[in-house]
């Protein structure tokens, strides 16, 4: 490990952009420096940090995202299961209200989009040289309660688990909803003509129900125009959801289609005029993923909003011609009934102090995903 070196930045525009072909040589769009500096610039709530990780000929070989944020207790073990005396423990050593938690990841986004490092490199050896990173930083970030390292499909535990040997906890999370797709599907009929009859009625009904919305793809200018609206209706699905680490400021999306043009897609969806919803999605290599949604709860059960929305990101898998789609966590059940399956993703923990860390860590393994009704609606 000595023959590594670690340092700091405070924001993305620091870092040599040399540093980014290094660690991202599959060109995965979220280890890109026009992404993470588009969520820097728009969410100055969040203080930004990044870790670099340099061999001994100096070539960064390892990238780190860091990011600092306030968020309640209450809204962070929302999505888990866990024991009524327990919770009130964790709220209990969790200050009952606010916590300050360092995230190794990107606390917008469901998947391994935390750490990338050089095809030539340990994992192993980087994930201990990440693990020691967090903790200078962890050491001269006050006040701090917890760090928190985000998240891992299981190939990935066989390296990761290193940070067991820097005091965390490896615990399960909701896992990511993916849909395979299938070349032969050139349409949303071809899709449609593969579902169970009772999963295709589904799929038909949606569309029927919500066919009194007129649907446009976004350009910045819309953004600029129905930014309020957008908001809104963002975190109203926000209140609604299981889990929220933070809210994203949606000028973050202005930012993101500049640089990814057709490649980051917002829809909405109006209905006499009034934006009633929205997805939005963008293009990584050969994956659409699912980003953040909107939508009006009280239109939802006469309008069949997200039900159409589910639909819609079929179909725009099928028109990008990518090979997944990833529908990202929560609202598990619902996902299934239009092909999703599970990718379980696990996480690490621990409390910033060590004597409070060893009494939270029985509690911390005792911690279980909710669990949920898996449909399988091909044929």
């Amino acid at each position: 490990m000595s023959s590594f070196s670690t340092s700091l930045s405070a924001s993305v525009k620091d870092i040599d952009p040399v540093v980014f072909n290094n660690v991202n040589a599959d060109k995965n769009v979220y280890f890109s420096k026009s992404f993470l500096e588009a969520f820097e610039r728009s969410n100055p709530q969040i203080e930004f940090q990044y870790i670099t990780i340099s061999d001994g000929h100096k070539k960064t070989i390892a990238l780190g995202l860091v990011q600092i944020i306030s968020l309640s207790v209450e809204g962070t073990l929302k999505n888990i299961k866990v024991a009524p005396f327990i919770r009130k423990f964790l709220n209990l050593f969790f200050c009952n209200e606010h916590i300050k938690i360092l995230f190794c990841g990107n606390v917008f986004l469901s998947g391994e989009h935390g750490i990338s490092s050089s095809n030539d490199v340990s994992k192993t050896k980087i994930m201990a040289q990440i693990g020691a990173a967090l903790d200078t930083v962890a050491a001269n970030t006050k006040p701090l309660h917890a760090i928190f390292i985000k998240d891992f499909k299981a190939k990935s535990l066989k390296n990761t688990r290193q940070f067991l040997n820097f005091s965390y906890t490896e615990i399960k999370v909701e896992p990511n909803m993916i849909i395979q797709l299938l070349p032969e599907w050139k349409t949303f009929e071809d899709y449609k003509n593969i579902l169970k009859s009772k999963y295709r009625v589904k799929a038909n009904k949606a569309d029927t129900k919500s066919s009194a919305l007129e649907t446009r793809l976004f350009t910045e200018h819309d953004f600029e125009t129905y930014k309020d609206e957008l908001q809104a209706l963002y975190q109203n699905t926000i209140a609604n959801a299981n889990f929220n680490a933070q809210v994203l400021n949606l000028d973050t999306y202005i930012h993101l289609r500049q640089t990814f043009k057709d490649d980051f897609i917002v829809k909405a969806y109006f209905l006499e005029h009034k934006l009633v919803g929205f997805l939005t999605a963008l293009v990584n290599k050969n994956t659409l993923d699912a980003h953040f949604i909107g939508l009006d709860y009280a239109l939802n059960k006469s309008l069949a909003i997200y039900p159409r929305i589910l639909n819609d990101y079929v179909r725009l898998g099928i028109e990008k011609q990518v090979s997944s789609i990833n529908l990202g966590r929560t609202a598990s059940e619902i996902k299934t009934t239009i092909g999703a399956t599970p990718l379980e993703l696990s996480c690490y923990i621990k409390h910033k102090n060590p004597f409070i860390n060893a009494l939270i860590k029985p509690f911390f393994r005792r911690i279980k995903v909710k669990a949920f009704k898996h449909h399988s609606p091909f044929k």
